[in-house]
């Protein structure tokens, strides 16, 4: 994982000096932006997975000497099937639609997206899949 992050620091700093000399450039507005986002998601993800890969310690990825058998195992638990995705999707949409119509469509997209994102957090304590 270190690499990775390293990767995605670079990244962000290579995007940083794109989006400096394209301001300078060009003096537009939108794309300054969009690279600006660029540059801060770049670096939350390196940051992510230099800290993770900090307190997980070194991983086969890391090693030079590692095998492919080495990463062979578990990966952890992933959903069979799940249907809050599409409903946290349906009301993250109903929440923007809700910009253009209206607060009040806004404000219950953003209640639905709340309840969505509880469901989908929880959706394995109750019920049939319950660990």
């Amino acid at each position: 994982m270190k690499v990775q992050g390293w990767m995605f620091l670079l990244c962000g700093i290579f995007f940083a000096a794109v989006d400096l000399v394209y301001w300078f450039w060009s003096k537009e507005p939108t794309g300054t932006t969009a690279l600006a986002i660029s540059v801060g998601l770049a670096l939350m993800i390196g940051y992510y997975l230099l800290f993770t890969a900090r307190r997980i310690g070194d991983q086969p990825e890391d090693r030079k000497d590692a095998e492919i058998s080495d990463g062979a195992g578990e990966l952890g638990f992933f959903s069979p099937s799940s249907w809050w995705p599409l409903f946290v999707c349906l009301a993250a949409a109903l929440m923007t639609v809700g910009f253009v119509i209206g607060w009040w469509m806004f404000l219950i997209g953003a209640f639905a997206v709340i309840m969505a994102a509880i469901g989908f957090v929880f959706q394995y304590y109750r019920g049939h899949f319950t660990h």
